[in-house]
């Protein structure tokens, strides 16, 4: 149970920062429609845009960085300096390669807005190159905080690598109320193409550049408070880094492939945008990913992280039922949670739509039933990544590679398919297919893992899952019910939207924990069992 304390408890200091930073990040998103919009031109231009570098940077924290930095930290902390030598030169070796990467893209701009759009005026392209220019710099201030971060995950310290974004929405959002004061909102000034000046372009992608330095930079202070000095090494030969590199190889090739198959959605996602039909399009993918990722990164990224230490130290101490023990744990904590948004999301989807695209039905109807087709994809997606850690743990990133790979060419070709719909519900079919991939790549990777390891406590994960799946429908019926009292008032505008799912969520949450206890969910217990007795010492 000590171990479980200790987990919850580093659990708990990354999901209160990532929940402030997501709050944040919804705000963020709702100030960003109110000043340029959600379904129009400008609106997909300026999200292709600052789109590539977001992308790259998930790819980033859970692909390369993730895979090579805290297992070969782990490891190479048993030397006699602790690892200091080799953590110098694999930062540097890390920011040379991060730098140029930055830089070419930056160079590349045309090329890549053009790659991720698709049948665009020449006047769109041009402004979304206006603005990419100026948000691809993040990728190296991404990069840095994800290096920073996980060397201070190794060490055991979580909390700063979650708290950094909040800093980062902060100034974004600084950045989005100077515009709207001094420009004007898309509603009372019409930002359309032949509107857009150097002065709104620097000032609104700037501004959100400049919100990603602050959140790479602030880690510096809790590097130094743990007594991590860095310094420039240089030579790469001979210390050690050869398998790193092979594990950066293959999350490089995840990544390439991963980024393939982003393109394909980007491209056929902003097929479906005709200026002023009001159609789902990439805005609108982008803002129901912001939800659909909110769980998953609140429980699954906050767990993972502090559990990927762990997993990596049992790996290398070759204890394989300390491994199972904590992958097991971890999915099942997740998928609790998991579930329970599943039905949350799938009950107030159109309400969530509003609160962060703003005031219209029909809008929030098309972006809430791409919300829907995405969040069941949401338990399979979190099981993976976590699957995927232990893969990483063991420095093996040719696996989650091999089972990636099938994964993007099925939704890459059904994603192509999607395009013979019509236009109104292609980023729904998209988000379908999103959740079937996600399926696919957690069945292949539990298979392999299960063959790997000689157990993964398979039983015990279906059965907590199945109890958790009854709880949810009793929860979503509970929600259901609740809203059909008042069908019109949830969609009558953002502050109704937003007290709907206040509201039915707390409803939906009471008695979606109180069919898991009767249920006897082992996981709630835990978590009972840890409070109560946190209160008893308070006592």
């Amino acid at each position: 149970m000590s171990g479980f304390s200790s987990l919850a408890r580093s659990s708990a200091i990354m999901t209160a920062g990532t929940l402030t930073s997501r709050v944040l990040g919804f705000v963020k998103a709702s100030m960003l429609a109110m000043a340029i919009g959600v379904v129009y031109v400008q609106a997909d231009a300026f999200d292709v845009a600052n789109k590539v570098p977001n992308t790259l940077y998930m790819l980033l924290a859970g692909g390369v960085v993730n895979a090579v930095l805290v297992p070969q930290l782990v490891r190479a902390s048993k030397r006699e300096d602790g690892g200091t030598d080799f953590t110098n030169r694999l930062l540097t070796l890390s920011f040379l390669i991060l730098g140029l990467v930055s830089v070419v893209a930056t160079l590349a701009a045309p090329l890549l807005v053009w790659l991720y759009s698709s049948g665009w005026s020449h006047e769109q392209l041009a402004l979304a190159t206006a603005f990419a220019y100026w948000c691809l710099p993040q990728l190296f201030f991404y990069g840095l905080y994800t290096l920073l971060g996980q060397v201070l995950n190794a060490k055991s310290s979580f909390g700063p690598y979650m708290w950094a974004p909040v800093l980062n929405n902060v100034v974004a959002i600084a950045g989005l109320a100077v515009f709207i004061l001094v420009f004007g909102s898309n509603d009372a000034s019409p930002h359309n193409l032949d509107t857009w000046t150097p002065e709104k372009i620097a000032l609104i992608a700037g501004t959100a550049t400049l919100g990603v330095v602050a959140q790479a930079l602030i880690l510096i202070w809790p590097l130094k408070r743990i007594g991590f000095k860095y310094k420039p090494t240089f030579g790469f030969r001979g210390v050690g880094l050869g398998s790193a590199g092979k594990v950066a190889f293959w999350t490089f090739a995840a990544m390439l492939i991963g980024q393939i198959g982003f393109l394909i959605i980007s491209r056929v996602a902003s097929g479906a945008s005709v200026p002023g039909d009001g159609n789902a399009a990439n805005t609108a993918y982008t803002n129901a990913y912001l939800v659909f990722m909110l769980p998953h990164s609140l429980i699954a990224v906050s767990l993972a992280t502090a559990l990927f230490t762990s997993l990596a130290k049992n790996a290398a101490d070759e204890d394989t039922e300390a491994v199972v023990g904590d992958f097991s744990m971890g999915v099942r904590m997740v998928g609790m949670v998991n579930t329970f948004a599943l039905a949350a999301l799938v009950v107030l989807a159109s309400p969530v739509a509003m609160i962060i695209a703003g005031p219209g039905r029909e809008q929030a109807m098309a972006i809430g039933l791409v919300i829907i087709t995405m969040v069941f994809g949401l338990v399979p997606f979190s099981a993976n990544y976590l699957a995927q850690r232990v893969f990483y743990a063991y420095g093996d990133a040719k696996t989650p590679f091999l089972i990636q790979l099938p994964q993007i060419v099925f939704q890459s070709l059904a994603v192509l398919s999607a395009s013979i719909f019509p236009k109104s519900v292609t980023v729904a079919i998209i988000g379908l297919i999103m959740s079937l991939g996600y399926l696919m790549a957690m069945i292949i990777s539990f298979a392999v893992l299960k063959k790997r390891l000689g157990e993964i406590d398979l039983r015990e994960i279906l059965t907590s899952h199945f109890k958790f799946l009854l709880a949810a429908i009793v929860a979503g019926g509970a929600g259901f019910g609740l809203l059909s009292f008042f069908p019109d008032f949830a969609l009558s505008g953002r502050w109704p939207a937003l007290a709907s799912t206040a509201g039915v969520g707390i409803v939906m949450l009471a008695f979606f924990i109180g069919a898991c206890y009767l249920l006897r969910v082992r996981e709630l217990h835990s978590i009972i069992d840890v409070v109560a007795g946190k209160l008893r010492k308070a006592a």
